[in-house]
């Protein structure tokens, strides 16, 4: 028996040591476990999910910095995150993850990094290498969303596809696999990985380009293929990879467009509820948005624009509930979902939250999918309401723009986008970044798919404000012309506005963090990280740091220190660059990742930027047929990312074709058909131009230089 007490106290004694190094200071770096994330609130120091919790919520419980310390917020550190050597500063828009110290976060391409949160100091870098000409692939800049941490290991996905496993103590990798299932197609990855018991799963995006939606799972530790799920079914005559995409298929045309992928990417913020063992995902809108040439006998389209719950275990679909039936706005319900306990008509329920880009707030029983409530929570005049008892929205005329034009809000851009919002369980209240942008919609009056290249079906020339001459018709007595920008404070309860702020400039502002300290930190596109009363919406400080920011803030503590930390850098969709009004039109997009403490200093700003000067254009004659020709082709390929000299007054950080050198005109074909400069990102085009287009393409260009050069000049 003696003998017997002895093996026990050691046995005992070694799990309380093992226990004590799992739950309160790790040996290995980066160790979270589900037991732990479940037990977030009592590590409230460190941020160890995208949302900080499983829950995903995007709010601490820590309150050192209040609505009364505030005022002393200033600078702590800061760490350049910039695109690598030889590429323009590209957007950034993840939130970091903080375990013991150590922060861990990932940028444009999918590079990730390792730091030290206390000093900003680098600690590893892990760089894919991607192939800069997957720049081509996207229709709204390379970035990332986000790495996950778990065991020891660190898991993100690279533009080019390749889910990666990563020491968390070196960044050396473990493993690497393949998630897309043809390269042929323009497939990328810009969504962040979520961890679901025993499997990663990552999705990907490209649904502008013509491709089919998938999410793929694979065993934690090895790397293994575990199950792959896709969103919308291939054509039936092909088979089913598995019954869900049988039972989607009966709601779409069996003559649909299938060449064009149908859509549906996963590339927004997932879930899992380790209670009910259910994976949480939002899908993508439809390739092509145009139904009646993707689906011409129409039909739900499944499972376009829906929240599907998913049992990891085996990757089998438990419920789906379809936002946007016959999907044709580009209304994605890829934007964060939050797990909550909400008393409902005076009843507890577990409940999942979205607001996604159609203007609609959703609550769910996250247990079985029931719609409990749905309101407009910004302008909507596509839909009237949510049909409570059917789930689905009671459409308008307004929003049919298959025989002619219409002014739809929301625009493809959203009531909201990827921008995280953010649930504090104290005020009881959802803070949205709001978008309020109408929309001209405009099909094109044909529509053929062609492999890679962008094609959603519709015609943008004119259609956001400031309207053109040609869409100007259709906005004539309409209430809704103004874009606008706000932070909203939403009550999920009663499904009605608190309070909103608006922000200076119509252009899309940062993801929302909230904290028990009363606060709301919200980053802008003028360059400012604002804190908010979380009651009110009063301002209650301002820090200008000469950067544009997207991405949500978080915060933790090291040695009882409180910080907030934000990725901060434009990017993005392609044509918000150079948004009138944003901060990088005075200073270079300088992609970094900022930290600010009680207590700090002033934040140091980027260089400024300056506005190129036309070089002298060659002495070559312009043919006026060419120019018009050019003209076409250049705003169908280039315009997205380019932009040209005054006719956009463009301050993008890609260069402005119109004012080239003269070393660059005469390389030009060599650069767009043999991809000369695909290392910086210009990939070839040889698939889609011939040497006479980019003779079309480069008269057009050279007309604009010679304007500019005389009204710089003369």
């Amino acid at each position: 028996m003696k003998k017997f007490n002895l093996v026990l106290f050691w046995a005992l004694s070694l799990l309380t040591f093992l226990n004590s190094c799992r739950d309160n200071t790790p040996s290995i770096p980066g160790w979270i476990d589900q037991a732990r994330l479940n037990q977030a609130d009592k590590e409230p120091q460190n941020w160890m999910s995208l949302g900080r919790d499983y829950k995903q919520q995007h709010y601490s419980p820590l309150d050192q910095i209040n609505e009364h310390t505030v005022k002393d917020l200033g600078f702590a550190w800061e760490f350049d995150a910039s695109s690598r050597i030889g590429r323009v500063n590209r957007g950034l828009e993840a939130t970091p993850i903080v375990v013991d110290g150590v922060m861990y976060t990932s940028g444009a391409w999918g590079v990730v990094y390792a730091i030290n949160a206390k000093t900003g100091e680098q600690i590893w870098r892990y760089d894919p290498d991607v192939d800069a000409s997957y720049n081509r692939k996207v229709c709204c800049d390379v970035v990332n969303r986000g790495v996950q941490v778990w065991k020891g290991k660190v898991y993100v996905g690279t533009l080019d596809g390749y889910l990666v496993c990563l020491n968390a103590a070196n960044g050396k990798v473990l493993w690497n696999k393949d998630t897309f299932t043809d390269r042929s197609l323009s497939y990328t990855s810009t969504g962040p990985p979520q961890i679901a018991k025993k499997v990663v799963i990552l999705g990907n995006s490209g649904g502008e380009f013509g491709v089919r939606g998938y999410i793929t799972a694979y065993d934690l530790e090895t790397g293994d293929f575990k199950w792959r799920f896709f969103i919308v079914p291939g054509d039936p005559k092909k088979g089913f990879e598995h019954p869900e995409m049988e039972q989607a298929s009966k709601t779409w045309d069996p003559n649909s467009l299938w060449e064009a992928g149908g859509g549906g990417t996963v590339w927004g913020q997932s879930a899992y509820d380790p209670e009910l063992n259910l994976l949480y995902i939002g899908t993508g809108n439809s390739s092509p948005y145009l139904i009646w040439y993707r689906s011409p006998t129409g039909g739900d389209n499944l499972y376009l624009c829906s929240i599907l719950a998913i049992n990891p275990d085996n990757g089998k679909l438990v419920w789906h509930y379809q936002t946007t039936p016959g999907e044709i706005w580009d209304y994605t319900s890829t934007m964060n979902m939050i797990l909550a306990e909400l008393d409902l008509k005076g009843k507890p329920r577990q409940v999942i939250m979205q607001a996604p880009k159609n203007g609609f707030f959703y609550v769910l029983d996250r247990k079985t999918g029931e719609l409990l409530s749905a309101e407009k929570y910004t302008k909507v005049n596509w839909a009237s309401h949510v049909d409570m008892k059917t789930g689905r929205p009671v459409l308008t005329e307004q929003g049919w723009y298959k025989d002619e034009p219409k002014l739809i809000v929301p625009s493809l851009a959203g009531g909201h986008s990827w921008q995280p919002m953010s649930y504090n369980p104290i005020t009881k209240l959802v803070y949205i970044p709001e978008i309020v942008e109408p929309m001209v919609y405009m099909a094109q009056p044909t529509y053929a798919f062609k492999k890679g290249t962008f094609g959603t079906g519709l015609n943008y020339d004119g259609a956001s404000a400031p309207f053109s001459l040609k869409t100007k018709k259709y906005t004539t007595n309409h209430p809704d012309t103004v874009n606008k920008n706000f932070l909203k404070a939403w009550d999920p309860v009663l499904q009605k506005e608190v309070w909103k702020i608006e922000n200076e400039i119509p252009v899309a502002n940062g993801g929302i963090l909230s904290t028990a300290g009363n606060l709301v930190f919200q980053g802008t596109s003028t360059g400012h990280l604002k804190v908010f009363d979380a009651n009110t919406g009063k301002v209650l400080k301002e820090i200008f740091t000469g950067t544009c920011i997207m991405a949500a803030p978080m915060t933790y503590t090291i040695n009882n220190e409180q910080y907030i930390a934000v990725m901060a850098g434009m990017g993005g969709t392609p044509l918000s660059f150079g948004a009138k009004g944003t901060i990088n039109q005075k200073y270079q997009n300088k992609g970094r990742i900022l930290a600010f403490k009680l207590n700090g200093i002033s934040t140091p700003l980027p260089p400024p930027y300056v506005k190129i000067k036309t070089p002298e254009p060659p002495d070559t004659p312009v043919d006026p047929v060419l120019v018009d020709k050019g003209i076409v082709i250049f705003d169908k390929y280039c315009t997205g990312c380019h932009g040209v000299g005054h006719k956009f007054d463009f301050y993008s950080q890609y260069p402005d074709l119109a004012k080239l050198p003269l070393g660059i005109h005469a390389a030009i074909k060599d650069i767009v058909l043999k991809g000369a400069l695909s290392r910086n990102g210009m990939a070839s085009f040889a698939d889609v131009l011939s040497e006479a287009d980019v003779d079309a393409i480069q008269q057009f260009l050279l007309s604009e230089q010679k304007k500019l050069w005389k009204e710089e000049n003369y």
